[in-house]
C-alpha cells in the first residue's frame, strides 16, 4: 500500500472521530452552547434597589421614634401625676400629725376654764377651803373625762405586789415576815392607756430580808 493512500485512511478516521465526539441532537444536528452536556446558566435574581431600601429603613425609623416619643410622654405624665400624689400624702400627713390631739385638746378647755374659775373665785373670797373643794372638783371631772371617752385610768400601787411591768422601784426598804416585795407607797401614780401602761409608777417597795443558811451549815465566824 502506498503512501498516499495510508494517508488518505488516517483522514478518514480522524473526520469520524471528531463527528462521533461532536454534540448533535436526534437528527444528527449539533446542540447549541447553552445544552451542551446538559448544563444551564441559572436565572439571576433582580438586583436590590439602594433606593427602596433606604426608604423602607427610614419610614421604620420614623414610626420607631414616633412611639418612643409617645412612651416618653406618658413616662412624664406618669412622673408628675406620682409627684403630686407625693405631695399631696405628705401635706395630708403632716396635717394628721399637728391635728391629731385636736379632740383631745378641746375635751380640756371645760378643765381649764373651770381652773380661771376656781382662781378668781380664791383671789377675790380669799376662802382656801372653797379653793381647795373646787381644785378637787375639777381633777375628778378631769380624770372622769380622760378615762370615760380616752381610756386613761390612774392605778393604785401600794399594798400591792411588785410588778415590774408596772413599777419602777425608786426606794427598795428590807423587812422581815414578808416573803415576796411589795409596794409600800407611790410617788408618782401610774397610768394606763387601754390597759396598756404608758407610765409607769415610781414606788418604795419593801423587800423580804436573806435567808439564813441552808440547814446543816454553820454561818462562817468573822472576826
Amino acid at each position: 500500500m502506498s503512501k498516499h493512500s495510508l494517508s488518505q485512511e488516517n483522514k478518514s478516521d480522524s473526520k469520524e472521530e471528531i463527528r462521533e465526539n461532536s454534540p448533535e441532537n436526534g437528527e444528527g444536528k449539533a446542540l447549541p452552547n447553552d445544552q451542551v452536556a446538559g448544563s444551564s446558566t441559572p436565572e439571576t435574581p433582580e438586583a436590590a434597589n439602594p433606593e427602596v431600601e433606604s426608604i423602607g429603613f427610614e419610614q421604620k425609623y420614623a414610626e420607631l421614634e414616633a412611639k418612643l416619643a409617645e412612651v416618653n410622654d406618658q413616662y412624664l405624665r406618669k412622673a408628675a401625676d406620682f409627684e403630686n400624689y407625693r405631695k399631696r400624702a405628705n401635706r395630708e400627713k403632716q396635717e394628721i400629725g399637728e391635728f391629731a390631739n385636736q379632740n383631745l385638746i378641746l375635751d380640756l378647755l371645760p378643765v381649764l376654764d373651770d381652773f380661771e374659775r376656781a382662781i378668781k373665785s380664791a383671789e377675790t373670797s380669799k376662802d382656801f377651803t372653797g379653793f381647795y373643794e373646787g381644785v378637787i372638783m375639777i381633777q375628778k371631772r378631769l380624770s372622769s373625762e380622760l378615762e370615760n371617752k380616752w381610756g386613761l385610768k390612774r392605778f393604785e400601787s401600794a399594798g400591792e405586789p411588785f410588778d415590774p411591768n408596772r413599777h419602777e422601784a425608786l426606794q427598795v426598804e428590807k423587812v422581815p415576815g414578808i416573803e415576796e416585795p411589795v409596794v409600800k407607797d407611790d410617788f408618782l401614780k401610774g397610768y394606763t392607756l387601754k390597759d396598756r401602761v404608758i407610765r409607769f409608777a415610781k414606788v418604795k417597795v419593801l423587800m423580804p430580808e436573806e435567808e439564813g443558811p441552808p440547814a446543816g451549815k454553820e454561818p462562817e465566824a468573822t472576826g
